[in-house]
């Protein structure tokens, strides 16, 4: 009867082990498997990061004075790349685009005149085909008319842009900017982030 017990013991410490181990191999299988799972998680948000900034937006950051009063040095904004691969630019819509002399250097500006329009600033006013533009994003009375002083036409795919600070901007006025063409359009300023008190859509 002793042996018996003791056999018993012996089958039954063996089954502990046994449990032991099959437990130590489950928790094992269960980490390796949290791991690759939550690894596959976290190369699927980076794909999709990168397809976000790639294709739909990206987080941009305004320097200098040249679109006060509307967006000021420091601000971190949403740029929309994807609304221009279904329409076209508005009027007064905040565009970003590169600057064809500096190496990734991208300006940011407001729509004014639209392709196939006549542009022309006299006396501080914008003319848009004769008649004064309707208006107030500009901060002040524009000094320089630069290129626009003699009349524009714009091409079919062209946009004449300025800065909202207007005596403090170098856009389609400078000879290095010129008229825009809508394919070297990133997109358009969409969201402010950040300073935080300024969250929101970027007016248009």
């Amino acid at each position: 009867m002793a042996e018996e017990e003791k056999i018993e013991e012996e089958i039954n410490e063996e089954n502990a082990e046994d449990k032991k181990e099959k437990t130590k191999r489950s928790k094992a299988r269960s980490f390796l498997w949290e791991l690759f799972t939550n690894s596959l998680f976290l190369l699927a948000v980076l794909i999709l990061t990168l397809l976000i900034v790639k294709y739909v937006g990206q987080r941009t950051v305004v320097i200098g004075q040249s679109m006060e009063r509307t967006l000021f040095d420091g601000d971190n904004l949403i740029v929309d790349k994807i609304s221009y691969r279904f329409r076209d630019p508005k009027r007064f819509e905040v565009v970003v685009f590169p600057y064809a002399y500096e190496e990734k250097t991208y300006f940011i500006k407001r729509v004014i005149g639209l392709p196939g329009e006549r542009v022309r600033i006299e006396d501080g006013t914008i003319y848009i085909n004769g008649s004064p533009l309707n208006e107030n994003y500009g901060a002040e009375v524009i000094k320089k008319p630069g290129l626009a002083a003699e009349e524009i036409l714009l091409g079919e795919d062209e946009y004449f842009v300025m800065g909202d600070n207007r005596n403090n901007s170098k856009d389609s006025r400078d000879p290095s900017v010129g008229n825009i063409h809508k394919k070297d359009l990133i997109g358009r300023a969409w969201l402010r982030l950040f300073p935080f008190d300024k969250i929101g859509f970027v007016k248009h």
